[in-house]
């Protein structure tokens, strides 16, 4: 956004954190503010036309029930964002409708940004293949370390993974003015596969043989997140609502969306290629 010369202004819980820094260098604004607490909200959103909301609670930083916070920040968030007279929310969800509490929670938080009427641009996107996403760097320490693995029937979920800068690029189209503006856009890259196809192209990617899967039934989402926490510096408490979500296929129902936009998905291959450059590369 500031690349394209918009005037951006970021909410941070922390402002002195090293993230915070790295915005004001690129020329953002930096202001305190808490979803969590309602006041913080007003004088943080005052004079935005736009605002995104790429909040989560879930793992690292949460206490309690992330469901529940998710809902009540989101409604907070709504709230503020009405009496500021913001014209659009961008809200970047996932795709795939299971019953796992980190998929619900998604969908939940969409239709609270939603409660007050003020527009909601609802980008639902499938695995992001990038260095800072949790999920990938589940599946990359896994390929990283074990040569075999007794894998569950999720392997065989399918899955489009996209891009982490087909994201990026998305997200800053969504906050023009387009026939998108308030409605569910579903986003992918070109290639459907299965999360243990996924692990394959990520073990050619590292350089890494493929891994033998050795697919049981009864290995449980609890058993999976514990064996995951073990094996790689994943947290546990972001490990099993990701775990119980891979039972969901995420796959794209509605391409439409996706038209709208000058867009072109980059492939999985290069995706990953990318993906796996940005987590090796050092400081990350």
């Amino acid at each position: 956004l500031r690349e394209s010369g918009v005037a951006t202004r970021c909410m941070a819980r922390r402002p002195g954190s090293a993230g915070a820094k790295d915005l004001e260098e690129a020329g953002c604004e930096v202001v305190e503010g808490d979803v969590l607490k309602p006041a913080t909200l007003g004088p943080a959103l005052d004079g935005i036309g736009v605002a995104y909301y790429l909040v989560h609670s879930m793992g690292r930083g949460g206490e309690g029930d992330f469901e529940e916070m998710d809902r009540r920040g989101a409604e907070n968030f709504a709230r503020a964002a009405s009496e500021a007279g913001v014209s659009q929310i961008v809200y970047l969800g996932g795709l795939g409708e299971g019953r796992s509490k980190h998929l619900r929670s998604r969908q939940e938080t969409a239709e609270a940004l939603a409660s007050t009427g003020v527009p909601v641009t609802y980008l639902r996107a499938a695995v992001v293949l990038g260095g800072g996403s949790e999920s990938f760097q589940t599946v990359y320490h896994l390929i990283r370390r074990l040569p075999a693995m007794v894998t569950p029937k999720w392997t065989k979920t399918r899955t489009q993974p996209i891009a982490v800068e087909d994201v990026i690029s998305y997200l800053a189209a969504a906050g023009e003015q387009g026939e998108w503006v308030g409605r569910e856009v579903q986003i992918a890259g070109p290639d459907v596969t299965t999360y243990g196809g996924m692990m394959d192209v990520m073990a050619d990617a590292i350089g890494k043989r493929r891994p033998l899967m050795i697919r049981v039934p009864i290995l449980t989402p609890r058993l999976s997140s514990l064996w995951i926490g073990l094996v790689t510096p994943v947290d546990t408490g972001v490990a099993r609502p990701l775990v119980e979500g891979l039972s969901t296929e995420t796959v794209i129902t509605d391409p439409a969306g996706m038209q709208m936009f000058d867009i072109e998905p980059t492939g999985m291959d290069e995706a990953m290629e990318a993906a796996v450059a940005e987590l090796e590369s050092p400081g990350t």
